[in-house]
């Protein structure tokens, strides 16, 4: 019987099987198929035979490869390819790229035809290679192919060098490159990770997509990198590295308590959103929504309500020349370009109201009032738009990060009934949490800041500087509402907080609105189906000014 001997070559990982009496490889002449020296036939790819090479055949002819690989003999190892003259400058980079100390194969073994490639055998095997950190193991497999003559030849591609590597890309051992650490967006204290606060999960990823992270490191191992070097996927790592960072302007502890704000028990389960700023600069310092309609307090595009009698006030102030000590009736009811319109429950009539009374009671018809008589009939139809624009900053922002936000509107040169709700927030007008939060801060900043989740992020900047004798007007006007007026139930008792109320109809249900300031922030709050805006995003709001520095 003939003797089977197991021959581990010097340098080599793979074992060579030689049969006594009939030498299944020839050392001198190379391997044999049928009795002729494999190394005198040449592989011809135009002559390709369509029956997969036995398995025993294959799996041969792929171990004599896998040798001349491992004994880095790369010409002789890409000469046993179909593609010889693509194979060689691309084994050599393997080698290079992973600045390859050694390279060793097991487990070769058939399996049958390829279901890859036509006409092929396919022969799995595993790969260990050491690099510098350490060693690297990973399944592999080639593709035998049989010309009609009955010569071999590995099919080449990329993925024999390591399973799924496509043209243009190439393996690197070391240092990992830039993007093998995902980069962490951290709140303002540069530790907190975002992503960590359910409501600021989208916005985090938006901004880990599209900002420059700094710091950091990348660690050790092995990655695919493309044609440029950019890191597409981490293969292996031998050290851990530090992630980059992306550094907001959110307050952790604040966004925290912006997350239990508007899970507020008194809301029942209704979607609400809020921001918190600095109104100092602009910074957004919380984001925190709920609901299944996305991300409300910065895309959550309402009716903002007499919230938008801020904005009402100060265009009666800069262009009519009103003071809050001014006319502004407050009747039942009142009719305009034939819509009729009418207060809130619980609003009383009183005809010597001032804008004052009106603004810390919310009197609709007050506002309808004084904006037809002082501003509509006076020619300016635009006159909210203009006010929002030029002194509230009104526009496309851009937050930063590629976070997305939505535009509020305040359209110009409206007609009819609109004429008349523009003036309470409701018709057209349309804004955002995060937009009244800004009117708010620009109130209590006496100017203007578009807010920003990126501290280097671009401010734009407001044509006009609200006036000192506006900011102050408004100031003493928000503050009544907070201590004696309709947010009073909820604010009264708050140190140095200005506020307004806002209940804007939508459909069959109403919305709940407030804005407020206080030494520290300027906060907005809305509440989809509240009632009223003091019960409903007040409670929102009051948690958040209350909340500790």
């Amino acid at each position: 019987m003939n003797k089977v001997t197991r021959i581990a070559l010097a340098g080599s990982g793979t074992a060579l099987l030689f049969a006594g009496g009939m030498g299944a490889y020839n050392l001198v002449n190379g391997f044999t198929i049928d009795g002729q020296p494999q190394a005198t036939r040449r592989f011809d790819p135009t002559s390709l035979s369509n029956t997969p090479p036995p398995n025993g055949k294959a799996a041969e002819f792929t171990r004599r490869f896998l040798d001349d690989w491992a004994r880095q003999h790369l010409d002789g190892t890409a000469s046993q390819t179909d593609a010889p003259g693509t194979a060689s400058p691309a084994l050599r980079n393997y080698a290079k790229g992973l600045r390859l100390k050694k390279v060793s194969f097991g487990h070769v073994l058939a399996a049958g035809p390829s279901v890859v490639t036509k006409g092929a055998t396919k022969v799995s095997f595993d790969v260990t290679a050491q690099v510098p950190g350490g060693t690297w193991s990973y399944p592999s497999a080639v593709a035998v192919l049989q010309s009609t003559d009955g010569a071999l030849a590995i099919h080449w591609n990329d993925s024999v060098l390591y399973p799924g590597l496509s043209g243009g890309q190439s393996l690197t051992a070391g240092e990992l490159p830039p993007g093998a650490v995902p980069a962490k967006v951290v709140a303002g204290d540069g530790r907190t990770n975002l992503a960590d606060f359910p409501s600021l999960h989208d916005i985090a990823a938006a901004i880990r997509k599209s900002a420059k992270p700094r710091g950091g490191d990348s660690g050790t191992g092995i990655a695919v990198v493309d044609a440029n070097g950019v890191g597409v996927k981490t293969l292996k790592v031998f050290s851990k590295g530090q992630a980059q960072v992306v550094r907001t302007t959110i307050d952790a502890r604040l966004q925290a308590a912006a997350e239990n704000a508007v899970k507020d028990s008194h809301l029942q389960d209704k979607s609400a959103g809020t921001v918190a700023l600095d109104w100092r600069t602009g910074r957004i310092l919380a984001v925190a929504h709920t609901g299944g309609d996305g991300d409300i307090a910065i895309n959550g595009i309402k009716s903002p309500g007499s919230t938008m009698k801020i904005i009402t006030s100060a265009a009666l102030i800069d262009q009519a020349g009103l003071s809050p000590s001014s006319s502004a009736p407050c009747t039942d009811s009142l009719t305009a370009n034939s819509q009729v319109f009418h207060n809130d429950p619980g609003v009383r009539p009183n005809p010597r109201s001032t804008l004052a009374q009106g603004f810390a009671v919310s009197c609709n018809t007050s506002f309808i009032k004084d904006g037809f008589h002082h501003l509509v009939h006076n020619g300016d139809a635009s006159a909210l738009h203009n006010e929002a624009v030029n002194v509230f900053g009104m526009g496309d922002w851009s937050i930063g990060g590629g976070v997305a936000t939505t535009n509020p509107s305040i359209p110009p040169n409206v007609e009819g009934g609109d004429q008349a709700a523009q003036f309470i927030g409701q018709g057209k007008v349309t804004a955002t949490p995060l937009f009244m939060a800004s009117v708010a801060a620009t109130v209590r900043n006496a100017g203007f800041k578009q807010p920003i989740i990126l501290p280097a992020q671009h401010q734009e900047t407001a044509p006009r500087t609200i006036s000192s004798r506006t900011a102050g007007y408004l100031q003493s006007m928000m503050r009544d509402v907070a201590t004696e007026g309709t947010a009073a139930p909820r604010l009264s008792g708050l140190a140095g907080v200005g506020a307004k109320t806002g209940t804007a109809e939508e459909g069959d249900h109403t919305n709940g609105w407030l804005t407020a300031y206080d030494s520290r922030i300027a906060v907005a709050a809305l509440v989809e189906g509240g009632s009223s805006g003091v019960d409903s995003a007040g409670y929102v709001v009051r948690r958040l000014l209350a909340s500790p520095e």
